[in-house]
């Protein structure tokens, strides 16, 4: 059963949820019980599927997809809270900062409780002028992901954590700097967005200004980004498509805060942070993993797929040149972008809840050659997967729809994709950084084998 959070804010109501947790892990810490015998291939094939890490929120199931302390998508859709000036709007979205207050203490807060939360988020908004400059200094040419890395790093400056811990503090205290840390850094990641998308591809121009009273996280990304009527508007965007902008931010940064801890972006945190480097290096870390092609590129590759294949068929709704178009690739030792998980042996319903974003929106999407393209590969493909016969999972991944919602509004950028990814991915490893804090987990430290060892072993 659910519990409802009744304490006033975020600090208190984990707070209050601290002593039965350690209580449950300490009673785990001797025990013996097996998690499953760990074979050489294992070893030296990236440990895929072998349970080996400690992870609180969330977890992901081959048939349930990811679920957040139990709850499904659908549910969080249906619980968590939104922005309070949008309640009777069937297509507003639930608030990332509701996701995070989720992970981070697993009580469902109410809506007086995000609507305080989000207000603190932005306040704490604004970014440092020592932080602009170093943003200001990167040359245009580098990577989007790469300046991300830098500008979180940079934020190490205002660590409380590492000062207090300069200072001398006792080891029951660290969660709670680590919990601030976390605080500031995601409420600074839209600027620090906003700015390396003006700096990179509109010449510095200011594109929109935080708001820091009275907006929530996501619709001031989508200011600064200069996506809505209060900015720039850099893609001449109409008011009720600046609206669905911002409902896209929240939805795909709430469901890409956490996908379980053993994604490289939520390991690299962990790994980094179990030496007590604090949150902003911990995630500046995770993001540089994101920010490689096996991990968080595989969006912006998917339009560009999409986008090719439309060259490539006459028709987008003939079952047979899609079928055709597929087995080319297959053919040619490539694969179909998007599809295919690691875990997951059913449909990714990520994948689901963000293609629901557009068929709520017929208006915008009926006539979106690229989006029903998608649509009718997750119709088509799976049966093509299946009859070639080497793909575990033949059905969509989140990543096959995600982009080509986000080219539908102007945001054909590719680079750009993976850093809205990496400031919605900071919830989850940081919620799970604060309780590493909390349970005091050591330092990780595994014993790595020679080449000759594992000779040995045969």
């Amino acid at each position: 059963m659910l519990r409802r959070a009744f304490s006033t804010d975020i600090r208190s109501t984990l707070k209050a949820a601290i002593p039965k947790r350690v209580e449950q892990l300490q009673a785990l810490r001797k025990s013996e019980a097996s998690l499953g015998e760990l074979t050489v291939g294992a070893t030296i094939g990236g440990m895929r599927g072998y349970k080996a890490l400690f992870w609180q929120s969330s977890q992901v199931d081959a048939d349930l997809g990811v679920t957040f302390h139990g709850k499904t998508i659908s549910d969080c859709q249906g619980f968590l809270p939104k922005c309070k000036d949008e309640l009777n709007d069937p297509n507003s979205e639930f608030l990332p900062e509701s996701m995070f207050w989720f992970l981070l203490t697993g009580s469902e807060p109410t809506q007086q409780q995000i609507d305080t939360f989000s207000a603190e988020i932005a306040s704490k908004s604004t970014l440092p002028d020592y932080l602009i400059k170093v943003l200001d200094s990167l040359p245009t040419t580098l990577h989007p992901m790469t300046q991300l890395s830098i500008a979180i790093s940079a934020l190490n400056n205002d660590s409380q954590f590492a000062r207090a811990y300069e200072k001398g503090i006792p080891k029951s205290d660290y969660w709670e700097y680590t919990l601030e840390d976390s605080i500031n850094l995601i409420a600074k990641l839209p600027g620090v967005i906003g700015k390396i998308y003006s700096n990179t591809y509109f010449g510095g121009k200011t594109l929109g200004e935080l708001d820091t009273k009275s907006k929530d996280w996501s619709h001031n990304m989508a200011t600064v980004l200069g996506y809505t009527q209060d900015s720039a508007n850099v893609k001449n965007l109409t008011a009720a498509q600046s609206q669905d902008f911002i409902n896209l931010i929240r939805l795909y940064c709430a469901l890409h805060a956490d996908h379980e801890g053993g994604n490289v972006s939520a390991h690299a945190t962990h790994l980094v942070g179990s030496a007590l480097s604090d949150a902003y290096l911990s995630y500046s870390s995770g993001v540089q993993g994101l920010a490689g092609p096996l991990h968080g590129l595989a969006a912006q590759e998917v339009v560009r797929f999409i986008v090719e294949m439309k060259k490539n068929v006459t028709d987008i709704n003939d079952k047979k040149q899609i079928e055709d178009y597929l087995w080319s690739l297959l053919n040619s030792k490539r694969v179909i972008p998007g599809y295919g998980h690691g875990v997951l042996r059913k449909p990714d319903p990520r994948f689901k809840a963000m293609m629901q974003f557009g068929f709520n929106r017929p208006e915008e999407f009926q006539n979106d050659d690229y989006f029903q393209l998608v649509n009718n590969l997750s119709n088509i493909a799976p049966g093509v997967l299946k009859e070639h016969g080497k793909t575990k999972n033949p059905f969509p991944n989140v990543d096959s729809s995600s982009g080509v919602l986000f080219y539908h509004y102007g945001l054909t950028e590719l680079l750009f994709f993976t850093v809205i990814f990496g400031g919605s991915r900071s919830m989850g490893p940081l919620a799970q950084l604060v309780w590493d804090r909390i349970y005091g987990l050591p330092i990780e430290r595994p014993k790595s084998v020679t080449l000759e060892m594992l000779q040995g072993l045969k």
